[in-house]
């Protein structure tokens, strides 16, 4: 007659098993939960960072006076001014205010 034993018979290790499988499995979703949760949380704190530089950004560029031009862009617009002074499209008041603007 084959001995009994109990709990430990085929029926007790596969239940055995579904509880020990069971666990792993809980324990496994539970750090992959925690691991997105994680990597949103660090993505969403990039985003935040990225935002608050580009306002910071945004706030030098209004505080900051407008770059002088080039000193090839000035000579140009200089000349221009020259040329519509003479052919009397501007006067002589007109010639000095634009060309104190862009000389700064």
């Amino acid at each position: 007659m084959p001995r009994r034993r109990g709990r430990r018979g085929i029926v007790g290790t596969v239940a055995k098993t579904a509880v020990v499988v069971g666990g792993v499995t809980a324990v496994s979703s539970s750090r992959k939960n925690k691991k997105a949760a994680a990597e949103q949380q660090a993505e969403s704190d990039e985003q935040m960072d990225q935002m608050q530089s580009d306002i910071d950004q945004m706030k030098t560029q209004e505080s900051d006076p407008a770059p002088a031009a080039s000193s090839g862009d000035m000579m140009s617009e200089l000349e221009q001014l020259g040329e519509l002074h003479s052919s009397g499209v501007l006067t002589d008041d007109e010639f000095t205010a634009a060309k104190a603007k862009i000389l700064g």
